[in-house]
């Protein structure tokens, strides 16, 4: 597996909701519809705009909670978080959450007597120092309320989410190999530099090199002032697939990907 990991799913009340089946797969995926039977509240959040970009990184989050017969239901503290979400490294086909999940608390606004809550100005960003390899560009804005405040009693608690897009600008990634044909015990060095646009540091950027299938990386390292990078790895007698990957810090920038002219003669005659 990755050596990249985040935590699971943030929202607890959801969690639970799936693991007792009052809430499906699908409908933690999406906004909540109508009420269910024995529903005594709907939660439905949406943002504006329902997308961002790297000049433009904010929304306001509006939401409404309404009572099971359509009423609005004032007077409610709806737990708002910000989730940026990652692409599960899964070359085996397992089924397993195809996600990982990292969250921020924006709060608890209280629904006014129309029952809509508001948190305005959110950034929709990466927080933290956590890598970025495998971020998804589409970030989830998630509400949930649970009545009576247990979380081990999911049956009274509601939840809804939507998704903000994130615009990415492009970056790229040049590379030489010191050798394109190696064998078992040889040493592969990738030297090589991240371009990233306009205004936008290089510095600091991850660079991953991969070598086995099974493992997304194998070594890993940071790029220069300049973007400029080498790193080196003792090659294995199983390790036939050579990529190198990049993951720069800002999420507003996407990474780049490159198969490496490299050939295991150890694998190939194995």
């Amino acid at each position: 597996m990755s050596g990249n990991t985040l935590p699971k799913r943030p929202t607890a009340l959801a969690a639970l909701l799936l693991a007792a089946g009052v809430l499906s797969a699908p409908a933690a995926a999406a906004q909540s519809a109508d009420a269910a039977p024995g529903d005594a509240y709907v939660l439905h959040v949406t943002t504006n705009p329902t997308s961002t970009d790297y000049d433009d990184r904010r929304v306001d989050v509006t939401g409404t909670v309404t009572k099971a017969d359509g009423t609005p239901a004032p007077n409610i503290p709806v737990t708002v978080e910000e989730v940026v979400r990652y692409t599960t490294w899964n070359p085996w086909g397992d089924p397993i959450d195809p996600n990982y999940y990292e969250p921020r608390d924006l709060g608890t606004p209280v629904s006014d007597a129309d029952g809509t809550f508001t948190v305005k100005n959110v950034d929709i960003d990466h927080v933290g120092g956590s890598s970025l390899l495998n971020a998804e560009h589409e970030v989830e804005i998630s509400a949930s309320y649970d009545e009576d405040g247990d979380l081990d009693t999911p049956q009274d608690g509601y939840y809804a989410d939507t998704t903000v897009g994130v615009e990415t600008r492009a970056s790229s990634v040049s590379y030489q190999v010191n050798r394109r044909k190696v064998k078992a015990g040889d040493i592969l060095t990738v030297q090589g530099r991240v371009t990233t646009p306009e205004g936008v540091d290089p510095y600091d950027t991850e660079v991953f090199l991969q070598t086995y299938w099974e493992s997304q990386y194998d070594v890993r390292t940071t790029t220069e002032h300049d973007g400029f990078f080498v790193m080196s790895v003792r090659v294995d007698r199983d390790d036939s697939t050579f990529v190198l990957r990049t993951a720069p810090r800002d999420l507003y920038v996407s990474g780049a990907e490159s198969k490496l002219p490299v050939t295991n003669t150890s694998a190939t005659s194995g």
